[in-house]
Order: C-alpha cells, then structure tokens, then sequence
C-alpha cells in the first residue's frame, strides 16, 4: 500500500480537472442515556501492519525466526497499547505467501529470498498472538501484483505467473497477474481461500491495488485478452470493471459460504468519482478510481459484496481536489442504509513528515479527523497506515489522537444480526494487595468479555452504566482479570458481557460489589470465589436459603485434618478483623472448628446463620494468606459448613 503513496499524491495534483452502528435494544438504551461522544463503546481501532518491501514487518529480511517473532509481538503490543483492537496484516504482497501455501512461493519478505521457507508458520503464530490480546486478525491480500519488479526470471522458477507466462503482464515497471483471464481470477480466490480455510482469521482484506495506478505514456497490455474474453462488452473500461467486480463478488460468496463470520472488506482509493463527471460522484478534483485502475467501490458497497468498506481518506481538512471533510459525508451516505461498515483509513504516515503539506505539521490534524467523524453516525471506526508511523509518533500526532479518542477500550462494532451469547456470572470479586480480582463463568459459547465497573454499590445495574466507554476496563478473552486502578478505599461494582464473534453483546452480568470501609482494606472471600480450597470430600450445596451466595460447602466430621480454607491476598502486615457468614440448621455441627492464626474457635452452626460473625481480630503477614480454615475434625455430630469469611483492616 505505502509503496504507491508517494505516486498518489502526484496522481491527485495531475488529475486535477479545471476549475450502524448499534441495534435494536442496545440502540434504544443509548439513545435514552446521556452518553459521551468522546467515549464510544463500539469502535474499530486499527493499523495495518505491511509486509511489503518490508516496511513494517519483518523490518528487513535475514532475521532469525526468535528475532521476527519478537518484532511481530511488539507491534501487537504497540497497539495494545494505544487502545486498539485489530491489526490489518499483509499476508499477501507480492504474489507469494506469509503460510505454507500449496498455491504459491513463500514470500521473499520473509527470507530475502522468494520460496525459502521461514522456519515456522508466520500465519499461524500471527493469528495465535494476536488472539492473545483480544485483538482480531484481519488477513491482507494483494489481489494482481506479482512483483515490484518486471523481470520474470528473477520469480522462483516454480512461481505461477513464471509457469503460466499468458497469465502475466508488466506495467510501469513491475508485474501483474492479468484480472481479465477466468483462470487467473479463480488461482487468485483458491489462493486466498486456502488462508482462510486454514487459519481462524477474522477478516479478509483487500487493498486499493486492482488494475495498475495509469503511467504517463503507458497502456495496459491486454487489448488481447479483451478480444478473447470481452464478449458483451462495447467498452474495454466496462470489461475490466467487471473482471474487478467478478473477483470482489465471488469472494465475498466463497469467504461466506466456508467461514460465515469472516468479516470481507476492502480499502480502495479515497475517491470514486468526481461529481464534475457524474452526479453521484463526490465534490473532489482528482484521480477517479472508478475510471482509473477500474474498481467501482460504490457498487461494491450498494451490491452488499463486502461487509465494510475503509477508503483512504489520506488527505487534510480544507484539501482543495479531495477535501476530507467532504468525503466523509459523501461515504456516510453511501454506506446509509446498506448495512456494510465504514471505517476511514487514516494517514498516520503522513503526521509530521517531513515534505507534507503545513497541515501535516499540525498534531492536531489527525485528531481534527476523527472530531468531525462524530458528526456522521455511519463511521465506525479507523484503520491507520501504518504500524510504524503509530510507532515513531512524529510531532506527537498519535498521542494527541489516543489521548482525545481513544481515553477507554472500545469493543469491536457488531456486524449482522447474529444473536447475543448467553450472559456470563460473575463468581468472585476479591481484594488483594494488588487490587481487585475478578473472575467469573461463560454461559456458553463466547468469543471475549468486557468488564465494566461502577462506582458504588447501586441495587441494580441501570441501563445506562453501559450505554457508552465511561464505565469500560478491560476486554479480554481470559475468564478472569484484576483491576489494579481500583482505589482501596473504594466501593465499587463490577459487571461482565460476553461477546460473540461477530461482536453482538450479551446481557451484563448480575453484579458484584466490593465494599470500602473508610480506606481499610476489606475483602470477601466466598466459597465459589479462587481464594476457596477444598478436597472433594467436601460437597456443594444450595439448600438454605441463609447461604451468602449461590451456594455453600458441607463436609461430615472425621478424626482427620481435611480443612476447608479461605485465602486472601493482604495488602500489608497488620491487624485484620476475621468474619465468617453461614447458613444455620438444626442438623448441622454444634462444635465446628475454625482455624485462624494458629488458634481454634468452635461456633454452632445450628443457630446465628445468615449474618456476619465475627471470630474476632489476628494479626497476619501481608501476601497470600490462610486467613480460615474451616476444620472436619470435631467429636460431634452433624455438616461442618463452609461459605464466606470477610476480612478486614483494623
């Protein structure tokens, strides 16, 4: 992609002529809550990340597969880091290949030379990797180029385009596989549908190379091809369209049919067409890409044959021939009502380089460009080019952008009409020295969670708390997070969503408070909670309805030590008031053990449940500590049970 930037920006000055975002429910919450613009929850947050002549990764051929691998992790870090949540990586260049394709070479960006083979899966640890993170993996291909380059004896002599010499042609310098041949268009699919099939991608992307951007001078060699395959075409132009629109509309179905859930996108060329040429063309004064390299990216969008469109909107505010404050509208309202998403490509690589125009040296361009975004609710969304320029962060512009946008995480915005997963439960909320653990249950099959927490402790979750980013902490995929922000003195409640794969929100979870005591520490450790241990002797039960949560332990007495303990993590050595919770019966023990501090304090379970008890106040170390032991060694008869301690600062 970076690599023909440069020569587009020169295209636009000579081509210069004369003078849904959320649904149903969700949709109906927001509306009636007072959410803040400048905290979207849905969002997509993307670079891409190019592999190219090695302008992003790996950043120059001859590393050893530890040293591309670190390199690869950081850039996954760096957009962790700036709150994003996907990569667009190029797995496709040049014709070649980031896997071990059956279709084609192993890529020479990789090795430094074409057909070597890396040493490991670069697709498979990528995907992996980035999973890891919670970020989506979305797959770039190079649909036509074959190489930068126009001599075919230097491709690998088993390389398709050097095998089928009739599939091929040189334009400008470099090679290109011809998109009007049907044999070409299908090699071209199979190869990027064997990546699909193959690795658990969450999107396919294309970027603006189609036909080759018009050389000064130069015809595209394919008057032949035309004659053979033209028929039913009056005009050469219409035909090489539709070769285009055949490749776009056929993948769409064939991603479809093999993976339903992999999202299909595309990030052509900025503008259409102009409206000086027809009316439905925007208010711009450059190249058209609908004339000029034949991709009509408007019918993509109104035929529904890809899922988001994300034009590179790579020019300023106020830009005479390709104002991007026009363009924004003119894309909204192509995407209206057609239920494919809009995510502009934002040119990062431009913020305070060096020969850009003044606008450029502003760091508040960029940020300037996702403000004006706001006013159209058909955006959803960014993708920048590229990692490394998000990386060096020139005058400052990327700081300005995630320190205005990008304040909180932001879930990845829904697509389709696919149905919620079930909600999860929460199943421990703990404080400890290094905050607040969570950990929690999925009600069934879910991609990633979020993780909200309100301050306080209200006695239900009102529909606003999630309505926007304020109250978002974490995405995640893990099962369990620990919220290190979370003040000691804090009361706080804290809920969790689960996320399906094509990002439709459960339900939140019910909530779970944890309680401040005047800036003492305090916690609750309950027996559902990863502070419980227990044998498998002892057994669950729901039985009482004095339990504290969901449900407690019982276990009948033997002459043996098999205690149950609760363990907290204490912030620092000193003196902790001890209190255990519950349920009463008649037929439970009236001499039960409990183990704190190196003393044994027996209460009678028959009476006084369904409350805190206070066992008294026992000096302990600061870590992970065996706060109770609740003990089954006792001469009398009837369950010992185990179900809450709380333990707080003194």
């Amino acid at each position: 992609m970076k690599t023909g930037l440069a020569a587009l920006a020169l295209l636009v000055a000579s081509f210069l002529t004369p003078a849904a975002p959320a649904q149903g429910a969700a949709a109906t919450v927001a509306a009636a809550c007072a959410s803040d613009p400048a905290l979207p929850k849905s969002q997509l947050r993307a670079m891409w990340v190019a592999s190219v002549a090695n302008i992003d990764w790996p950043s120059r051929t001859g590393l050893s597969v530890a040293q591309q691998q670190t390199e690869f992790r950081s850039w996954l870090d760096l957009a962790v880091s700036k709150r994003m949540n996907a990569v667009f990586v190029q797995v496709r260049p040049t014709a070649d290949a980031f896997w071990p394709s059956p279709f084609e070479p192993w890529s020479q960006w990789l090795t430094g030379t074409q057909g070597t083979n890396p040493g490991y899966d670069p697709m498979a640890f990528m995907v992996a990797e980035a999973h890891a993170r919670n970020l989506e993996f979305h797959a770039w291909f190079n649909p036509y180029r074959v190489s930068n380059q126009d001599d075919p004896t230097k491709l690998l002599a088993s390389h398709p385009a050097r095998k089928n010499p009739g599939w091929r042609f040189a334009y400008g310098g470099k090679l290109y596989y011809n998109p009007g041949i049907p044999a070409v268009r299908a090699f071209i699919e199979d190869a990027i549908m064997d990546g699909v099939s193959r690795y658990d991608v969450d999107g396919v992307h294309l970027d603006d190379y189609f036909y080759p951007y018009p050389v000064s001078g130069q015809t595209i060699p394919d008057a032949a091809t035309y004659t053979q395959y033209g028929g039913g075409f009056s005009s050469i132009h219409d035909w090489r369209r539709d070769n285009v629109n055949k490749l776009v509309q056929e993948l769409d179905q064939r991603i479809h049919t093999a993976k339903s859930w992999v999202k299909f996108g595309i990030s052509p060329f900025g503008i259409w067409r102009n409206a000086s040429t027809d009316p439905l063309g925007s208010a711009t004064s450059g190249l058209q890409s609908y004339d000029a390299i034949y991709a009509d990216s408007r019918t993509w969008v109104k035929q529904g044959w890809v899922d988001y469109i994300t034009p590179q909107l790579y020019w300023q505010i106020g830009f005479a021939a390709a104002d991007y404050a026009k363009l924004i509208p003119w894309w909204s309202d192509v995407v209206k009502g057609t239920g494919v998403q809009f995510f502009p490509g934002q040119a990062a690589y431009r913020a305070g380089a060096s020969g850009q125009d003044a606008a450029w040296q502003d760091p508040a361009e960029l940020s300037d460009h996702l403000t004006l975004n706001r006013s159209r609710p058909e955006v959803q969304g960014d993708v920048y080019f590229s990692a490394k320029d998000i990386k060096t962060d020139r005058i400052g512009a990327i700081t300005q952008l995630v320190t205005t946008h990008y304040r909180k995480p932001a879930l990845i915005p829904s697509y389709g009409s696919a149905a919620p997963p079930p909600a999860p439960a929460i199943t421990a909320a703990t404080r400890g020295a290094s905050g607040v653990a969570l950990t929690w249950q999925s009600g069934g099959a879910t991609t990633s969670y979020a993780v909200y927490r309100v301050d306080g402790t209200p006695p239900t979750a009102d529909p606003c708390f999630f309505a926007d980013a304020r109250n978002l902490l974490k995405l995640t995929r893990s099962t369990s997070f620990t919220d290190t922000t979370a003040a000691p003195s804090g009361s706080y409640t804290y809920y969790v969503s689960a996320l399906g794969r094509l990002g439709h929100e459960s339900a939140p979870s019910a909530g779970k408070a944890v309680s401040g005591t005047g800036g003492a520490f305090s916690a609750v450790i309950d027996n559902r909670d990863t502070g419980f241990v227990a044998s498998s002797a002892w057994g669950t039960s729901a039985y009482s309805g004095q339990r504290y949560s969901a449900d407690y332990r019982f276990a009948s007495p033997v002459a043996a030590s098999d205690p149950a303990w609760f363990r907290a993590d204490l912030p620092a050595a000193g003196n902790y008031k001890v209190e255990i919770w519950y349920p009463a019966d008649p037929g439970y023990n009236s001499a039960t053990p409990y183990l704190v501090n190196g003393q044994v304090i027996t209460v009678d379970q028959r009476s006084g449940g369904g409350q805190w008890r206070t066992l008294g106040t026992f000096a302990f170390p600061a870590g992970t500590t065996d706060v109770v032991g609740v003990s089954r060694w006792t001469a009398t008869t009837g369950y010992v049970v185990a179900d809450a301690v709380r333990i707080t600062a003194v």
